[in-house]
C-alpha cells in the first residue's frame, strides 16, 4: 500500500512570495493522509482476452472459477477462455456472503487444489472470493459484471446466524481487477439501475468520510458525475456502449473510494437492514441513500454542496438530485417490495443504534427510527429528519 501523509508548510511572515500574498482568499490547505490500495486494473472492451496471460504472468495454473447460480454459463465460458485448465468451478454464491457457503467452497477448493480463485459477477461473487482468499491466502483475480464497487475494496461483510458483519484487511483486496464493458452490455436495466447508485453510495459517503481527503474527494465527485450521467441514458438505451463504458468507468472510481476511506450511517444502515431481514443488497442501498443523506444533511453543508453540483438537476439540492435521478431510473424505493416487515422498523432502529460508529451527525433512535420508516415505506426523501 502506497501511502501519502501531507502537512502544509509553515511560512515565515516577511518571507511570503508574492503568488501567497496574492492567494490570501484562498482556504488553507488541510493536512490529510491518503492510502492507495495496490490493485491492478484492466479496463477496456474485450479485456477478457487478457485473463489467460493474467494467469501466466502471476504464476498460476489453477484457479478456480467462482459464480452464482444465475451466472453459470460466464463461469463456462471462462473455463472455455481457459480451454478447461482450472481447478473446478463453485457456482453456489449468494447475497451476503454467507458463512456455511464460504465453508463449503472452502472444502471445494481445497479438494481441487486450487491455486486461486476468479470471482465474475457482482457483490455476491466477489465477496465469496474474498471469503476465500482471506482464509486461504490464494491470488483473487475478479472480474465484476455490475456496478457495485465491491472489487476495489479491501472490505469483506460476511452473515453468521442471521447478523452481517463487515471487517477490513488490506490482504482482502482482490489482486487484480478486469473490467471488460462488454461483460455489462447485458446487464438488465434494473440490476443496472441499482448496482450503479450501490456505487453512488460509495463515493457519497466518502465526501464526508472522517478519514477523507483530497484525492478521494475528487475521484468520489467525477465517479457521481459520470453514474449520474450515463444510467438515465442505459435505462434509456441498454445497448449504449458509451453510456456502459462511462458507468463502469465511474464505478472503478466510487468503487476505489469505499476501498480508501470510512463510511458511516448509508453502508452501516444497509448492513443492518440488508443483514438482519435478507434484503437484496444493491436495492437497499438505492432505497436507502436519499434518506441517509437527508439525515446527515445539517452536518455536511459543504459535502451537499459539491454533491448537488455533481448531481444533474439538483438546482443545488443535493437531495433533489438523487429523488430526481431515482425517479429517471424507474426503481423500486419501498423496503418492503422486498420483504421487509412493519414490525421491523423498530427492530431494525435498536440494531442500528446499537453499536456505535463514526458519524457525522450523532446517531439518535428516533430520527433514526423515522428514516427507516420512510424507507419502508418508499417515500421521497426529505431534509426534515429532526431529533
Amino acid at each position: 500500500m502506497i501511502r501519502v501523509l501531507f502537512r502544509p508548510f509553515p511560512v515565515k511572515v516577511g518571507y511570503q512570495s508574492y503568488a501567497l500574498r496574492q492567494r490570501r482568499s484562498l482556504a488553507t490547505m488541510d493536512a490529510f493522509e491518503y492510502n492507495a490500495n495496490p490493485a491492478r486494473v484492466i479496463f477496456g472492451f474485450g479485456t477478457i482476452k487478457q485473463l489467460p496471460d493474467e494467469i501466466a504472468r502471476l504464476n498460476l495454473s489453477s484457479p478456480l472459477l467462482l459464480s452464482t447460480p444465475q451466472q453459470v454459463q460466464q463461469a463456462d465460458d471462462l473455463k472455455d477462455l481457459l480451454k478447461g485448465n482450472v481447478a473446478g468451478v463453485f457456482t453456489e454464491a449468494t447475497m451476503h456472503t454467507p458463512t456455511h457457503v464460504t465453508e463449503k467452497a472452502l472444502e471445494y477448493a481445497k479438494a481441487q487444489n486450487a491455486d486461486s480463485v476468479i470471482s465474475i459477477g457482482g457483490g455476491s461473487t466477489i465477496g465469496l472470493g474474498k471469503a476465500i482468499s482471506i482464509r486461504t491466502g490464494l491470488p483473487h483475480i475478479c472480474i465484476p459484471t455490475t456496478y457495485a464497487g465491491s472489487e476495489m475494496t479491501p472490505i469483506l461483510g460476511e452473515t453468521a446466524d442471521g447478523v452481517k458483519k463487515t471487517r477490513s484487511d488490506p490482504k482482502i483486496l482482490p489482486g487484480t481487477v478486469i473490467y471488460d464493458v462488454d461483460f455489462t452490455m447485458s446487464l438488465p436495466v434494473g440490476m443496472s439501475a441499482t448496482s450503479g447508485v450501490n456505487a453512488i453510495a460509495h463515493a457519497v459517503e466518502a465526501l464526508y468520510a472522517r478519514n477523507g481527503n483530497p484525492i478521494i474527494r475528487l475521484l468520489a465527485l467525477e465517479g457521481v458525475r459520470s453514474l449520474a450521467t450515463a444510467l438515465p441514458e442505459i435505462v434509456k438505451n441498454p445497448s449504449s456502449r458509451d453510456a456502459r463504458s462511462l458507468a463502469l468507468y465511474g464505478a472503478w472510481l466510487c468503487g476505489t473510494c469505499l476501498g480508501s476511506v470510512g463510511m458511516s450511517i448509508h453502508h452501516k444502515l444497509c448492513n443492518t437492514l440488508g443483514g438482519s431481514f435478507d434484503l437484496p443488497h444493491a436495492e437497499t442501498h438505492t432505497a436507502v441513500l436519499p434518506h441517509a443523506i437527508s439525515y446527515n444533511a445539517p452536518s455536511i453543508p459543504e459535502a451537499m454542496k459539491a454533491l448537488a453540483d455533481a448531481l444533474p438537476e439538483s438546482n443545488g439540492d443535493a437531495i433533489r438530485g438523487l429523488n430526481v435521478l431515482l425517479t429517471k431510473l424507474q426503481v423500486k424505493r419501498a423496503l418492503k417490495d422486498f420483504g421487509m416487515k412493519e414490525e421491523d422498523i423498530d427492530k431494525g432502529a435498536d440494531i442500528a443504534v446499537s453499536n456505535p460508529y463514526w458519524n457525522p451527525r450523532e446517531i439518535q433512535r428516533e430520527p433514526i427510527r423515522e428514516l427507516i420508516r420512510r424507507v419502508w415505506a418508499g417515500e421521497e426523501a426529505r431534509a426534515n429528519l429532526t431529533g
